[in-house]
């Protein structure tokens, strides 16, 4: 096999890689949980790259991160779960979808600032209708406003996307003492309830 900048060589170097008998036996040796880490590893590299200015590295990172997307989409195809393509045509719906102003609504020139306001409400309306679509038994019964916030993330950043998502009701405070006042409230209604 030779080199290419054709998307479909990669994929098909990955088929080969994960062919049973004559692939590669790590490869083949690999699950979506074993693969994980690797990936996440991959995006923290791009994020170095970018950080430090090198786009050479970056060049090369973005192939590493691109090479786990074609890992993923290989090992679900295996299960007939879903391809490489259907991954691009869910991540071109959502684009297209999630910016109308570009694709639909041509009138539209919108500050970023609502920009961001479009993306969020239709981000909130594609998360309600993936729920509508689950199976009941999978519903959570009570749902957190912080239920979102993925686990998985560093601790840094899961801090900082829950006090984001704590800011949209009010929990957001440029003096620390304000904090402690909250605190205190929420300590007295806690004792209260005792």
């Amino acid at each position: 096999m030779t080199p290419s900048r054709d998307i479909s060589r990669l994929i098909e170097i990955m088929a080969a890689l994960r062919t049973p008998i004559t692939g590669c036996p790590w490869d083949l040796d690999q699950d979506f949980t074993t693969i994980a880490p690797y990936t996440i590893e991959e995006a923290y590299e791009v994020v170095d790259a970018i950080t430090r200015g090198d786009l050479d590295d970056l060049r090369e990172e973005l192939g590493d991160l691109l090479l786990q997307v074609v890992f993923h989409a290989q090992m679900a195809e295996e299960q007939n779960a879903f391809a490489f393509g259907d991954v691009v045509e869910a991540i071109t719906r959502k684009m297209i979808r999630r910016h109308p102003h570009v694709f639909a609504d041509k009138d539209g020139n919108l500050a970023s600032s609502h920009v961001k306001e479009v993306w969020d409400r239709i981000k909130a309306e594609e998360k309600a209708e993936r729920a509508t679509r689950r199976p009941p038994e999978e519903t959570p019964t009570h749902k957190s406003l912080l239920s979102d916030v993925k686990a998985g993330q560093p601790a840094l950043t899961r801090a900082m996307e829950l006090q984001r998502k704590a800011s949209t009701v009010g929990f957001d405070w440029n003096d620390p003492r304000a904090v402690l006042q909250k605190i205190r409230e929420e300590a007295d209604e806690i004792e209260a309830a005792l």
